[in-house]
């Protein structure tokens, strides 16, 4: 259990911060749609992340590999907590936008930065388990967040749950205060910042995909299954509101109960770590949670969409935990700072292009048709996926742990 003891820390901490995370979603969707009663403003606060990955994902994956890791993810909690605070005195939809868009270019340094800290904190060994209680952690929060938002909305309004968001960021910041300092055991002294040595890092990226191939395909693969997922996200809110022509508190519940189904995904995925191949949870999940996003779209009233959500999040689970420990054993560690950020860079652009391109589709014709061809889209990239990691010559590949750089 000693082992477990600063892995447990941090998943106190991330795991408060997802229960923020999950109440402040609920919130701000319901706060943009009340302000404006658009679908198109809505996917907006969804285009914003995406954008402010590009802006600063050029560069943040070198500031990563060059500085302490978890002193790092401290600030960048302390100061998103501060900024979410200053969220409820803006009556502007523009305004929103902007302080949400800070909030992120921010935030896009606590992602790859968590990443590696990961790596380092927790043995290869123990990853997969690992990951799997990381993603309870985050169904946890999902199963309790919208129920709590919901009755919160009820009593107070958006406002208190959008500053609860702000505390549970500066907890998470005080929780990864009390971890080691600095993981790093090989002595190696960090290279100072510079612009030389950013060209040197995107050089060293292409490297190390010239010598992974398989690796590259299956992250494009299964990036593009998940960004149509996320598109999806932004319009979900709008189907069950304005198609399903459900209140906001029921909303909230059917997002709750939801998530039953992804925290008995992570439970299934915990216990059976040791059982199931990295690539099944990768692959098969993936492929099951597209599947999932079509039932969604096709149900026709709460008892369908909430069966639908139940088993997107279940597999979700899956595929999440898949992903997270196959780029964990494969990446060099010393690399995984600046491969994080060019991959969420990688995943902006094509976020920032599908949301949009929803969000106008959603205006012009049928919402429900133009979700359903883009999740039926997001099950063919999944399907290709599971071909391409069970191809019989590719399975030394995908078995391969730290590309050799």
């Amino acid at each position: 259990m000693l082992a477990w003891k600063n892995p447990l820390l941090l998943l106190s901490g991330v795991g408060i911060s997802f229960l923020g995370n999950w109440i402040y979603l609920i919130a701000i969707n319901l706060l943009i749609l009340d302000l404006t009663g658009s679908p198109a403003a809505v996917a907006g606060l969804y285009v914003l992340k995406p954008i402010a990955v590009l802006l600063m994902n050029v560069w943040s994956g070198s500031v990563v590999d060059r500085v302490n890791e978890r002193k790092l993810m401290v600030m960048v909690d302390i100061l998103r907590g501060a900024l979410v605070f200053c969220i409820p005195l803006l009556s502007s939809l523009w305004g929103i936008y902007g302080l949400i868009l800070i909030i992120h270019m921010i935030g896009a340094f606590f992602g790859p930065a968590s990443s590696v800290y990961i790596t380092k904190l927790v043995p290869q060994t123990k990853r997969k388990r690992f990951n799997s209680f990381l993603g309870m952690t985050n169904s946890g929060a999902f199963l309790i967040g919208p129920g709590l938002a919901g009755v919160l909305i009820m009593m107070v309004g958006t406002e208190l749950c959008i500053i609860i968001n702000g505390i549970t960021f500066l907890i998470c910041a005080f929780l990864i205060f009390l971890l080691p300092d600095d993981l790093d055991q090989t002595g190696k002294v960090r290279e100072p910042m510079s612009w030389k040595g950013i060209r040197k890092d995107w050089q060293a990226l292409r490297t190390f995909a010239e010598k992974a191939p398989f690796f590259i395909t299956v992250y494009l693969l299964f990036q593009g299954a998940m960004m149509v997922g996320f598109a999806l996200d932004s319009q979900e809110v709008t189907y069950i509101k304005q198609h399903l022509q459900l209140s906001d508190q029921k909303y909230g519940l059917i997002v709750s109960i939801t998530a039953v189904g992804s925290l008995a995904g992570g439970s299934v995925a915990a216990i059976l770590a040791n059982k199931l191949s990295t690539r099944m949870y990768l692959s098969g999940g993936i492929l099951l949670s597209s599947v999932g996003y079509v039932f969604f779209y096709s149900s026709y009233n709460m008892l369908t969409a909430t069966v639908a959500f139940i088993f997107l999040g279940f597999f979700m689970a899956f595929a999440n935990t898949g992903y997270t420990t196959y780029f964990q054993n494969t990446v060099p560690v010393n690399l995984m700072g600046r491969f994080g950020s060019v991959a969420n860079m990688v995943q902006g652009v094509i976020q920032i292009l599908l949301t949009t391109l929803l969000g106008l589709f959603a205006q012009w014709f049928t919402l429900q048709v133009v979700c359903l061809i883009l999740a039926g889209a997001g099950a063919i990239l999944a399907l290709f996926l599971l071909f391409k990691v069970f191809i019989p010559s590719e399975r030394n590949d995908f078995s391969q742990q730290n590309v050799s750089f």
